[in-house]
């Protein structure tokens, strides 16, 4: 006697979708041979670099189609998965360990800090069908904003200028400027009180 597997329910119809089509790339050819060069420089030529070298890991990612302003300081154990969808501004700061999981764009401002630990994640599934197909969903954090260690940023999340996310808070949706906001999910709770 053998044993059968489950039949699984047929969505297929349902969805007007093949799960076929789940082996489908979501990224051209080109992107995909760009990433795969990108985790390669990024290990070694990147990852490898000393400590104050901020010029040279910034001009690695602009090889790889990244905005980056002047005056940035990009640490050597920063991870970021799509270079070309990332943007930096002018004194721009990624701390120690920063994950950026660049599928959608993202967008740090001018003299923004995103600190130790930290997570942006711009992308997401569509959970709603069978396949979830993915979505890129951009991530802005306004100019003078700082997120603090550990924090976790979702897809398509808009931080105000100003704005100061405490420590350990994760954000799934967009936060005023001049804020202080803390927790999770994050919240407003006063004004960041900006002296010059």
């Amino acid at each position: 006697m053998t044993a059968m597997a489950p039949s699984s329910p047929d969505t297929s119809a349902s969805s007007g979708r093949d799960f076929r089509d789940r082996r489908k790339s979501v990224w051209t050819r080109r992107e995909q041979a760009g990433r795969a060069l990108w985790r390669l420089v990024e290990a070694t030529l990147f990852r490898r670099s000393p400590t104050p070298c901020n010029g040279w890991r910034a001009w690695l990612l602009r090889r790889f189609g990244a905005t980056i302003g002047p005056r940035c300081c990009i640490r050597p154990t920063v991870r970021c998965e799509v270079p070309w969808n990332l943007e930096l501004g002018e004194f721009a700061t990624l701390g120690d360990h920063v994950i950026v999981y660049s599928l959608g764009r993202i967008r740090v401002g001018a003299r923004a800090s995103v600190s130790q630990y930290s997570h942006l994640c711009a992308g997401t599934h569509d959970h709603s069908v069978p396949d979830m197909p993915l979505i890129k969903a951009p991530i802005t954090i306004g100019d003078d904003a700082w997120i603090a260690a550990d924090v976790f940023v979702g897809p398509g999340v808009t931080i105000g200028p100003g704005t100061v996310v405490g420590a350990r808070s994760g954000v799934f949706s967009d936060l005023p400027p001049w804020m202080i906001c803390v927790g999770t999910p994050a919240r407003p709770v006063k004004p960041r009180e900006y002296r010059a």
